[in-house]
């Protein structure tokens, strides 16, 4: 599960990439994952500076995975 995982987000994150700018080197790698009966939960980042994460859920049922991609805006201590 976890290559697919890294495979469904490398994917998508070449196939988002300015077209005008060279071939970067990337890696994927999981921040966390978890698994309930037939169904997984991952967020995953990538090495690119570009603040993105991703969740990835597979739906065990149905054999589906879904991809939802965010942007990182801000990381802020509030005591």
């Amino acid at each position: 599960m976890d290559t697919k995982a890294i495979g469904i987000v490398e994917n998508y994150v070449r196939e988002h990439l300015d077209k005008s700018d060279p071939d970067p080197e990337l890696e994927v790698f999981i921040v966390w994952k978890c698994k309930i009966l037939q169904n997984w939960k991952y967020l995953l980042s990538t090495t690119l500076p570009d603040g993105m994460y991703y969740e990835l859920t597979y739906n065990g049922d149905k054999e589906e995975w879904y991809l939802d991609a965010y942007k990182k805006f801000e990381n802020r201590c509030i005591k």
